[in-house]
């Protein structure tokens, strides 16, 4: 299923405890060597700009990372740190691959356990290989399957994350989400709580480049418009995948039916939702980054893996709402709610919601 590029970053909880016998030691002492290389590549961005070499497209979209960072540090008070003061070059388009999986019949999803982080339904390849290679297996045992490109990752700021040239093929609008989104993870996370990181991320990424873009370069700026209308369709489509999983929820937890029987009706559903995506949703977007649902295979992995990112999002939108669009205050008494909550976040933000007054 695909999905805008700004939405392809993950936490990489690999290298923080090298041997954790929780985890392949050979898987983690392999993506350590591959972020060993990323590290050891790191150039100071200011001093790859200032660099007459460099072409004048990838000086302005290092100029626009810099001042998404600094705003993420500066207006939204997260913890930037050193992430994104360096650039570092890689070989290829796509940094590493992601792998998803779940049972077939219900939204139980396949877990690694990884030292910090806890447990994740989803672990990332830099052998894109061996990523297709574990799909398979996966898929011999039974499960829904899915391989997705990622262009950028958090380490929750254990190490001084570089801009990686993956994301430089993004523009304005893109790079400035991609950078508070990832910075975001340096400030919250919550053990166990992937859905609720990624989709708290998705919103402070996405609201954030509003804020910025719109500030930086007027409200009748093109950056601004798109901006505004990525959320408009990042809203629209969430709401389209809560609708479709409640659906499938629904026969998954039916005792009188077969498995069989079940399988059979997911097919019929997932049908369904592709003709409703056509009449539906498609007309009402803004943007082209979701149309292409209708191309893709669509199974539980998928939906879970996706969906992360997508997870109740119109409950941020009502704290922010109730906060009288005031990003930084509602971004702060968020992020407190959710560490005074960590076995319930997203029921934290609603309490948040009925708690504060309409400003």
């Amino acid at each position: 299923m695909r999905t805008p590029a700004r939405r392809f970053g993950l936490i990489l909880p690999l290298l923080l405890l090298a041997l954790s016998a929780a985890c392949s030691p050979v898987y983690v002492i392999r993506a350590g060597l591959h972020e060993a290389r990323i590290l050891s590549r790191r150039r100071p961005i200011a001093r790859v700009i200032e660099d007459p070499a460099t072409a004048p497209a990838v000086r302005h979209k290092l100029d626009v990372v810099l001042q998404a960072r600094a705003y993420a540090e500066h207006s939204l008070d997260l913890a930037a740190g050193d992430s994104y003061t360096t650039y570092s070059w890689v070989s290829h388009d796509t940094l590493l691959m992601v792998v998803t999986a779940s049972r077939p019949d219900r939204f139980q999803a396949h877990t690694w356990w990884f030292p910090v982080v806890g447990r994740v339904p989803y672990k990332g390849y830099f052998d894109f290989e061996k990523a297709y290679a574990d799909a398979a297996k996966l898929r011999e045992q039974g499960l829904d399957t899915y391989v997705r490109p990622s262009g950028a990752f958090s380490t929750l700021g254990w190490f001084n994350d570089p801009l990686l040239s993956t994301i430089l093929r993004y523009g304005d609008v893109s790079l400035a989400t991609t950078v508070v989104h990832e910075i975001l993870h340096n400030t919250v996370y919550i053990p166990s709580q992937v859905a609720f990181n990624e989709s708290f991320a998705s919103f402070v990424g996405d609201r954030g480049a509003i804020d910025f873009l719109c500030a930086r370069d007027g409200e009748s700026a093109p950056t601004c418009d798109l901006a505004k209308r990525n959320w408009h369709d990042t809203l629209l489509y969430g709401a389209f995948l809560s609708d479709l999983v409640h659906r499938l929820e629904a026969v998954y937890r039916r005792e009188d039916l077969t498995t069989a029987a079940k399988l059979t009706q997911k097919v019929a559903l997932l049908a369904a939702a592709k003709v409703r995506f056509s009449a539906e949703v498609e007309p009402s977007l803004q943007t082209t980054g979701y149309r292409g649902f209708l191309n893709q295979e669509v199974n539980n992995a998928t939906l879970i893996g996706v969906r992360l990112y997508y997870e109740r999002l119109e409950v941020f939108e009502r704290v922010y709402e109730r906060y009288g669009g005031d990003l930084p205050r509602a971004t702060r008494a968020m992020i407190d709610a959710a560490k005074a909550s960590p076995s319930d976040p997203y029921g934290a933000m609603e309490r948040l919601v009925q708690a504060t007054p309409r400003q």
